[in-house]
Parts: C-alpha cells; structure tokens; sequence
C-alpha cells in the first residue's frame, strides 16, 4: 500500500511523456477536454469543454478572474550588446510612478544596478536597485506610456515548460475571452477554454456569473523546493472583489445554489475574501494563502481547472479541494487518456468539494 498521503511535496510527484505538455491551445478553445470527477466517488467521466454546461444547474453563479495578461517580457542589449531579457514583475509597490517595476532579469550577475537595457529607440530599461526574491527594481524609460510601450515591444511571458517563443496567435489565445483588468506575468488557464458562445449558453441556462480579479504573480513559475509544504511561502498577490461580485456569490449561496470557481486563482480570491461563514465580502488586498490538504473550503462548491505541474502548490491545491486520493487517480486516468498538460492543455472538473 503507498503511504503517499499528501502530506510531502514529493506525494505531487508524477511522471509525464514531454510529448503530453501542450505547446500550442488547441484549435478551437472549448474543443478542448474535460475530465469530470462526479461527486461521492462515482466513475470519471470524459467530456469535451463545450459540454461543460451539463455539470450545471440554473442557479449556479460561475466566478471567472478577469485579469489580464501583460506582455511584460522585454528583450534587448546591454550597451556592450550582450542580449538580456527584463521580466516585468509588478509595479513597485507604493512607488506612485508606473514606470517603476519589480522585475526579473537575465543574466542577473551582470544586470545590477546602474546598468541599462536597451529595447528600442523609445524603450529602456534602467537598473536601479534590487527586489525581493533576486530580482530587480527598475525603470522604464520611454516617450510612450507603459501601455503603448509594452503593446509596442513586449511579448507574451509564456511558461518556461513551453519551450518555445511567443508568437502572434500567443497575443489572442493566451488571454480568457473576458480578461479586462492588466496586471498578471501568467493566465488564470482555466478560463482559455470558454468561448463567448459558451457564456451566452450558459446564461441561457440560468447559470449566473460573476468577476474577480487576481493578479498572478511570478511565484506560479517558482518550484516548491522544499520537502514539508507549510515550509515554503508564497509570494503576494493582489486581488479585487467588486460590491456586485460579492452579492452574486452571497444571493446565489443563500438560495442554495452552487459556486463554480473558474481556475485556481479565483478559489484563493473567494476564499480570502470569505469569513468563517463562507459570506465574500468586497475590497482589495493582497493574499498569500497557501491551500493544501488539509484545508477547510468556505466559499467554493465546484472547481474547473488545467493539469498542473508535478510538485506544484496549484496542484496541491486541487487536491485539498477533491481529495488526494481522488485527484491522483484523476492524473494518472488523464496520463493513460492521453489528456493534453499545463497553461494549452485540457482541463478538470470536480463537482463538488471532499467532504461536502
């Protein structure tokens, strides 16, 4: 009997063929699959995204985080001309200025402060200080503003496990349908896989929606080094819940409905923004929850979301909600199917919370 319990890092380890890491979305968005963990242990079932209605009821409210994408990875020289690439984190907290960022950069022994990247004519980037976590305090230097200038020359800060650079279908097909706030260095990857058509269908159905936003961090990127989960933390992430995203959850919760969070990051926004009684309440904050098995689940019913990375506190996450036993199995049925992994792969349904 294995005595992977969930309880170490190394319980998220599992083994997958390179071939199964998606590269590329597929060709339409909800063509993609769904795996579907049923409640009370009932058998997985194998559906496409486009089905996904039939997991839900008139009712339900679906949470989707609408943050958006920034095309924060800039590339450019050094003055010796030495290539070098500046990630742009988050902007400098309580700076006042938005030229000024948090930021990564390559190669990080040579870039320290008083040293300049050159992007373009009318971009550069100024070193000035160091960050937390090994990075960089810097400025961006340009005519333009921040936005024009990113749109103009930055690119997509697509995952390192993708292998490849981002190209102009990366523009459209890494952003959700109803991103609209800027601000996160990844996608919230559940939400790739719903159409326009797909919301419309939904609202037919009754099936309520409502908007948060998380700013994904850098920290999704970052491993788990260590071997006992509660030793690694979390980096910040900021978040917002609307007055009107609230009431939806509240008004849907209190008439017996179900809460569908769409993706990892709106489960850590409802659940930091819910009190012992599982009621949102709205405002901003940054958050750092960490959510693992065992983890008591407030506010959240139902969750969709990708395959993720072995070892990872997503992962984890997922498990705390379904169960480690169940979820495990549920990536060892999708590794035997085939399933497509990661931010382009196919994507998991566990209706209803373990324990619930």
């Amino acid at each position: 009997m294995s005595s992977r319990d969930g309880s170490r890092v190394s319980d998220y380890d599992y083994a997958l063929d390179p071939e199964r890491v998606a590269r590329y979305p597929a060709v339409r968005r909800d063509d993609s699959r769904l795996l579907v963990l049923p409640p009370g242990g009932a058998p997985f079932r194998h559906l496409r995204f486009r089905n996904v209605g039939e997991l839900m009821e008139a009712g339900d409210v679906l949470v989707v985080n609408e943050s958006r994408v920034l095309p924060a990875r800039l590339l450019g020289r050094k003055p010796t001309g030495a290539p070098s690439e500046v990630l742009l984190v988050r902007p400098a907290p309580d700076a006042g200025d938005d030229h000024l960022w948090e930021a990564l950069v390559r190669p990080g022994g040579k870039l320290k402060p008083g040293r300049t990247v050159v992007v373009a004519d009318d971009l550069s980037v100024e070193i000035l200080d160091s960050a937390p976590g090994g990075g960089r305090l810097v400025r961006l230097v340009t005519p333009l503003s921040v936005e024009d200038a990113l749109a103009r020359h930055g690119h997509v800060p697509l995952p390192p496990y993708m292998e490849r650079d981002d190209e102009l279908l990366d523009r459209e097909r890494y952003q959700t349908v109803y991103a609209r706030t800027p601000g996160s260095v990844a996608a919230p990857t559940a939400g790739l896989h719903f159409t326009e058509g797909l919301l419309a269908e939904l609202d037919g159905r009754g099936v309520r929606r409502a908007s948060v936003t998380l700013h994904v961090g850098i920290g999704t990127f970052r491993p788990v080094e260590v071997e006992r989960p509660e030793e690694h933390e979390l980096h910040h992430e900021w978040y917002d819940v609307s007055p009107e995203a609230a009431a939806a959850v509240n008004e849907v919760r209190a008439a017996g409905g179900r809460v569908w969070a769409v993706g990892t990051t709106a489960v850590r926004t409802l659940e930091s923004a819910a009190d012992e009684d599982g009621r949102i309440h709205a405002g901003s904050a940054t958050t750092e929850l960490f959510i693992r098995p065992p983890y008591r689940f407030r506010a959240v019913d139902c969750l969709l979301t990708n395959f993720h990375l072995p070892r990872s506190t997503l992962l984890m996450l997922v498990a705390a909600f379904g169960g480690y036993e169940r979820v495990m199995r549920a990536y060892a049925e999708a590794i035997a199917g085939d399933y497509r992994f990661y931010s382009y792969g196919d994507a998991m349904a566990v209706v209803g919370r373990e324990g619930a």
